[in-house]
C-alpha cells in the first residue's frame, strides 16, 4: 500500500471515530438488560430519578420474580448516577454486593434485581452505539423500518398494565392497506414492497407522534398505540393518517398512473372489559372489519 493510500486509511478510520463519538454524546446514560427474555433491551436515564420496580407505573417496569412493586431508584446529574434500594425484598446488588445505602456506580457496573441484571453505560459512551444497532436488528421490520409485531406485542401488554395502574387513556389504531393483492397481482410484488416502504415513510415523517409505538402487525397490516390518547384524539390521528395514505401519489419506478392505495382504519381505546392487551387488538381488529365493510377507505372505532 502506498503512502498515500495509507494516509487515506487512517484518514477515514479517525473520520468515523469522530462520527461515532459524536452520535454517542447525544445519547443519555442507559441500563442495558443482559440475560433472559429482554436481553439487549435498552433503557434510557435521563437526569432526575428513575424508579425500577415490578408495578406498572415505574419509570422502568420489569415484571419478574423477585422484583418488588418499588424496587430501587437511580438518581442521575450530569454524569453521575446514584442507586438507592428502595426497601426491596430481595435487595439491591451491584457487582454482586447488596448496596445498603446511596451508591455511586460507574461504567460497567452490573445491578441485578431478583432474577434482572442491567449493565450501565454513562452518557455518551460509544459502546451504547452497538447495542442500539443490536436492538433495532432484533426489533425493527426489515422493510419498512417499523417496529416489528413481537416488540409491539410486549409494548401493548406494557401500556395496558400501565393504564390499569394510572387511569391514563390509552388507545389502539390499527390499519389494513385496502385491495393489497390485487395490487400486488396487477402490479407485481415488487410494487407492493415499494408501497409499503413508501407508506410507512410518510406516516413517519408526517403522521406518527413521539412517543407512539408504529408497528408493522404483519403482511399489509400496521398498528400504532398511542398512550395518553383517549378515543376521540385517536379517531383524529386515524384519520389524519387516512387522508395521508389516500392523497399521496404512490408511483413505482417509471409508472405513470398513481397505484390505487387506500386504508381501512380501525380505532379501539382502554376501558371496561379490556384486561390484556390482546383484549384491545381484538375490538380495534373487530373496528377494521367494520370499516371494510361499510366500503373501506374510512375510519371506524369499536362500538361497545
Amino acid at each position: 500500500m502506498s503512502d498515500d493510500n495509507a494516509t487515506v486509511v487512517i484518514t477515514d478510520i479517525h473520520a468515523a471515530l469522530r462520527s461515532a463519538d459524536n452520535e454517542a454524546a447525544e445519547k443519555p446514560a442507559c441500563f442495558i438488560v443482559v440475560g433472559g427474555d429482554l436481553n439487549g433491551t435498552i433503557f434510557d436515564l435521563l437526569d432526575g430519578e428513575t424508579l425500577v420496580g415490578r408495578s406498572a407505573d415505574n419509570t422502568i417496569p420489569l415484571e419478574f420474580q423477585g422484583v418488588s412493586r418499588r424496587h430501587f431508584k437511580v438518581i442521575v446529574k450530569d454524569a453521575d448516577a446514584h442507586i438507592e434500594d428502595l426497601g426491596s425484598s430481595n435487595g439491591t446488588f451491584v457487582n454482586n454486593k447488596q448496596i445498603e445505602a446511596l451508591t455511586k456506580i460507574h461504567k460497567g457496573d452490573m445491578v441485578k434485581l431478583g432474577s434482572i441484571a442491567l449493565k450501565y453505560l454513562e452518557k455518551g459512551d460509544t459502546e451504547r452505539l452497538t447495542y442500539d444497532k443490536l436492538h433495532e436488528e432484533a426489533n425493527t421490520d426489515g422493510l419498512t423500518k417499523c417496529f416489528n409485531k413481537m416488540y409491539f406485542n410486549n409494548k401493548l401488554d406494557l401500556e395496558v398494565k400501565k393504564s390499569k395502574v394510572t387511569g391514563l387513556p390509552l388507545s389502539l389504531i390499527i390499519f389494513d392497506l385496502d385491495h393489497f393483492k390485487h395490487l400486488n397481482d396487477n402490479f407485481g410484488h415488487d410494487a407492493g414492497d415499494y408501497v409499503l416502504k413508501e407508506m410507512a415513510q410518510i406516516l413517519r415523517d408526517n403522521g406518527i407522534r413521539k412517543g407512539d409505538t408504529f408497528a408493522r402487525y404483519g403482511g399489509e397490516e400496521f398498528v400504532v398505540l398511542l398512550p395518553k390518547t383517549n378515543l376521540k384524539q385517536a379517531f383524529e390521528i386515524a384519520e389524519r393518517l387516512r387522508k395521508l395514505v389516500e392523497s399521496h401519489p404512490f408511483k413505482y419506478e417509471d409508472q405513470k398512473d398513481r397505484l390505487p392505495v387506500t386504508a381501512s382504519i380501525g380505532v379501539a381505546d382502554y376501558r371496561q372489559g379490556v384486561e390484556v392487551g390482546t383484549d384491545l387488538f381484538k375490538r380495534a381488529d373487530t373496528a377494521v372489519y367494520q370499516a371494510k365493510d361499510s366500503g373501506r377507505n374510512q375510519v371506524s372505532f369499536y362500538k361497545v
